[in-house]
């Protein structure tokens, strides 16, 4: 029943049981290969699409689906008998065209509230951290990868569109990498992790970007803060659909603002007076793939 498939196009699928109610759907070799991530996404929308009885929802990783499915209306082997067709009948990874969109995020680098974030961890947590020396995390993500200084890891931010991978950890955090590879940047954890940080910070760990939408932990370095992407109370139109604005194959792409004008940007979010910029932008793969930089 379970095992290993190989679609006519496509990785190597990998059927794993989790559980009564849930499959997980791997997909390739544990590797961060962004073609596979692709080929996930574009699977998880042909689910949605074409979903099987007793189909109740799924949640992609990196490389993988996790989906959970009512065993009084689908036997498993009914629902593996469904995934796989639907893999076979997705195209060649460098001929999927996954549905994607472009959200557009101002971004404060530096800011003040990540900034107590890191001051707290400092008086609290460990004082001795490589990454709290000049220039706290900023300065070190320069120092680690090289560069000339934090405006030179700025314009490298700036300088690319974020692909959603999955989100996770908290509530609709994206785990985002560069479409423009790659970036150079390669990003050390915090250790111990922080007990704190602030809603709307944007930090990394390794190639990957995130957003916290909500105060958390977290070990990733921060760099800046943005608007709120998460708001169960619906309070902007951009939340009436639900409380998420990030989704797995949404593109995020930063512009520069200063850090007073994010503040008044945040109070327009809350009181709905201001419009996120999120356009349908459908991804063609084969242009990534064609593209020497993949940007």
């Amino acid at each position: 029943m379970f095992g290993t498939f190989t679609p006519r196009h496509g990785p190597l699928v990998t059927y794993r049981p989790a559980g009564d109610r849930c499959v997980l759907v791997e997909y390739g070799e544990a590797e961060p290969e962004l073609a596979l991530n692709f080929f996930a996404v574009r699977a998880l929308a042909g689910l949605h699409q074409h979903p099987p009885p007793g189909f109740v929802d799924a949640a992609p990783g990196f490389r993988s689906i996790l989906v959970r499915f009512d065993p009084e209306r689908c036997s498993r082997q009914r629902l593996l008998d469904h995934l796989s067709e639907l893999h076979e009948h997705q195209p060649d990874v460098s001929s999927l065209v996954v549905p994607s969109r472009v959200i557009s995020l101002p971004i404060a680098f530096d800011d003040s509230e990540t900034g107590r974030a890191v001051e707290l961890y400092a008086r609290s947590i460990r004082s001795d951290a490589p990454y709290l020396g000049e220039g706290g995390n900023i300065g070190h993500i320069a120092e680690q990868n090289g560069l000339a200084g934090p405006e030179e890891l700025f314009e490298r931010v700036l300088g690319t569109e974020w692909w959603t991978a999955f989100t996770g950890f908290a509530p609709g955090l994206p785990f985002t990498f560069s479409l423009r590879a790659p970036t150079g940047l390669s990003v050390p954890k915090y250790n111990p992790t922080r007990a704190w940080t602030p809603e709307g910070a944007v930090g990394m760990g390794g190639p990957c970007l995130a957003v916290f939408p909500v105060e958390s932990p977290g070990s990733y370095q921060l760099i800046g803060r943005t608007v709120p992407i998460f708001d169960m109370l619906a309070r902007n139109r951009a939340f009436r659909d639900g409380p998420f604005l990030c989704r797995a194959g949404d593109r995020l792409r930063f512009e520069r603002v200063a850090e007073p004008e994010l503040a008044d940007i945040r109070r327009r979010v809350l009181e709905d007076r201001y419009e996120y910029l999120v356009e349908d932008a459908p991804f063609a793969v084969a242009d990534y793939l064609g593209a020497g930089d993949g940007g």
